[in-house]
């Protein structure tokens, strides 16, 4: 049977919420399902404690994705099977949570400076429950009011690092994050190598402690899987997968289950409760 290891949640910046990724994961057949919220973990805790957690039908890991700090390059770290309520990581992650909501704000400004009707209450209410607003939210509202056709042109034109509306946000050193994942219990993985544009720098990662490396990705064509999949025998690093599942139309995959793995990659990153 298929699984899928990375996945976003109403609780970051994916559209469906918690139990409906989680029914989205049954009718998709998926063994293993890994909820891989962005610098945040409420989506797990929230099935938790309303008793959807552990669930029955499929294997839910619990996750989180980090960004992390680098001066050129984005980074992202995956974390699979973290203890949810460790008290390093929540007391870190409200650090992180803290600065999300500074800078969502200097980014409305901004695009106010350039002339685009944007306020902070239109971006809560695209959030919703979330508390980790980003850049994706900011996308959305811009395309709802009409100023660009996808969030990725809102990305290129103002969004992302280099262009007018950009603002840097306080991110984790990646050997920090690596540390975080492992006091929390959880095992450590590099996201989308690919999308770093950088190979000696995904090297350099493979070989600072880090546990696994995300060889299956929608963006890693057969060459770049068979690339990253070396580096894993190389490094002894877990191969990890997943769809980056978000939920939203204009962006690949469209449904949970169209982009899978196969279920031996995600078994080393489960531990069932006890």
């Amino acid at each position: 049977m298929p699984s899928d290891l990375h996945t976003h949640t109403t609780f970051s910046d994916g559209k469906l919420t918690p139990e409906e990724l989680i029914s989205a994961a049954r009718q998709a057949g998926l063994s293993y399902l890994a909820i891989t919220d962005h610098d945040t973990v409420d989506g797990v805790a929230h099935l938790y404690e309303n008793g959807f957690y552990p669930t029955k039908g499929v294997r839910v890991i619990p996750g989180i994705e980090f960004s992390a700090h680098h001066p050129t390059r984005e980074i992202h770290v995956l974390g699979f099977n973290v203890d949810i309520y460790n008290s390093e990581l929540t007391d870190k992650l409200n650090d992180v949570t803290e600065a999300r909501w500074t800078r969502f704000s200097e980014m409305v400004a901004k695009l106010q400076k350039l002339g685009y009707d944007i306020r902070e209450k239109d971006v809560l209410a695209v959030a919703g429950a979330s508390k980790s607003i980003s850049r994706s939210h900011i996308g959305r509202v811009l395309v709802s009011k009409g100023y660009f056709k996808t969030v990725r042109d809102a990305f290129s034109e103002l969004l992302q690092k280099g262009q007018p509306a950009y603002v840097p946000h306080y991110r984790l050193e990646v050997a920090d994050i690596i540390s975080l994942i492992h006091q929390a219990g959880g095992k450590a993985v590099l996201a989308h190598p690919k999308l770093i544009w950088d190979d000696a720098l995904v090297e350099e990662i493979c070989r600072s402690g880090i546990d696994g490396i995300e060889v299956f990705y929608p963006q890693h064509n057969p060459e770049d899987t068979a690339h990253y999949l070396a580096l894993a025998e190389k490094y002894q690093l877990l191969p990890s997968g997943g769809s980056d599942f978000h939920g939203f139309p204009t962006r690949y995959p469209t449904e949970l289950g169209i982009f899978t793995i196969e279920d031996r990659y995600a078994e080393p990153f489960y531990q069932p409760e006890t």
